[in-house]
C-alpha cells in the first residue's frame, strides 16, 4: 500500500491528503472484549443529541461523588470496564459516553472539538469535578477546560496522554506513507477547515488554561502508540499542579485493565 501511496503522492497528491485527512477523521471500530460488554450492559443508557449526532451516554452507581471518564481515539466506554467496579465500590457515581463513530454512538465528523463539546455537555448536566481519561481523551478533555475556565476540576487523572497535534500528524504521515510535500497540504486543509493553526493544538497549551486543582499522569515508559516523552511535556507545562508517575508492564491499553493502575487512581481521586 505504501509503496502505491508514495506514487500517489507525485501524480495525484490531492487523493493522497483526503486518505490521510479521512484517517484522521474516522476511527475505526474495535469489537469489545466480553467482560466490556458485560459491565456496559449494567449501565443505566441515554442517548443525547449533540450537534445533530446521536451520542450513547452512560451511567454506574449511585455514590455520593461522581466522576466522568473519557475514552481514547478507536476506544469506547467499555474499555474502563475494569475500573467502573472499583469507582462504584469507593462511592462513586460513574459517568461516561461513547464519541461519535465510536462504539454505540452515531456516525459521524470526530475530532478534538467534538469530544470537547460532548465533555462540556456531560460535565455540566452532571455537576461533575473528578476526570479519568485515557489517551486521546485527554486532548478533547484539556481542549475542553482550556476553553471553559469557568469548569473546575478537583482532581484529573490522565492515563498516557499526547501532547502536540503535529505529532498526530507525523504519525498518520508514517502509516499513510505520505511525503512531507503532501502533509503541508494536508496542515494547509486542516486549518483552512478549521479555523485554526495546527503548531498552537497542544496539551501543553491547554492545561495551562485549565482549572484543575490537582492532576495525576500515569504513562508507561515503554508505551508504543504515545511515546512517555509527550506526557513527560504535558506534566513540565502544567507545574506543581501535576505528578507524573512513570509506570512499566502495562503498555498503551493493558494500562486500563492492570489492578496497580486501579487500585492508584482510586486513592489518587479520594
Amino acid at each position: 500500500m505504501k509503496p502505491l501511496i508514495k506514487l500517489l503522492s507525485t501524480t495525484a497528491p490531492n487523493v493522497v491528503v483526503n486518505i490521510a485527512y479521512k484517517k484522521i477523521l474516522k476511527p475505526q471500530v474495535f469489537k469489545l472484549r466480553p467482560h466490556e460488554i458485560e459491565v456496559l450492559e449494567q449501565a443505566k443508557k441515554d442517548k443525547v443529541q449533540i450537534n445533530g449526532i446521536g451520542i450513547q451516554t452512560y451511567k454506574w452507581g449511585n455514590g455520593s461523588k461522581k466522576v466522568l471518564l473519557v475514552h481514547g481515539w478507536e476506544g469506547q466506554a467499555g474499555n474502563f470496564s475494569d475500573i467502573i467496579p472499583s469507582l462504584i465500590d469507593n462511592d462513586y457515581t460513574v459517568y461516561a459516553f461513547d464519541a461519535p463513530s465510536h462504539g454505540f454512538s452515531e456516525q459521524g465528523r470526530t475530532t478534538m472539538f467534538d469530544f470537547s463539546n460532548i465533555i462540556q455537555y456531560m460535565l455540566e448536566k452532571y455537576e461533575m469535578h473528578q476526570i479519568i481519561s485515557h489517551s486521546f481523551g485527554s486532548v478533547g478533555t484539556t481542549h475542553c477546560l482550556a476553553n471553559h475556565e469557568n469548569i473546575q476540576i478537583s482532581k484529573y487523572v490522565m492515563l498516557t496522554t499526547p501532547d502536540r497535534f503535529e505529532q498526530r500528524l507525523d504519525d498518520v504521515a508514517a502509516f499513510v506513507g505520505i511525503t512531507n510535500k503532501v502533509k503541508t497540504r494536508l496542515v494547509n486543509k486542516l486549518e483552512s477547515e478549521f479555523n485554526l493553526k495546527v503548531k498552537d493544538q497542544n496539551v501543553s497549551d491547554f492545561v495551562k488554561k485549565s482549572n484543575v486543582k490537582k492532576a495525576l499522569i500515569l504513562h508507561d515508559i515503554n508505551d508504543k502508540v504515545v511515546n512517555i516523552e509527550q506526557s513527560e511535556s504535558v506534566a513540565k507545562a502544567w507545574g506543581d499542579v501535576c505528578e507524573l508517575r512513570r509506570i512499566e508492564n502495562t503498555g498503551h491499553f493493558r494500562i486500563l485493565r492492570t489492578q496497580s493502575i486501579v487500585d492508584q487512581i482510586v486513592t489518587f481521586l479520594d
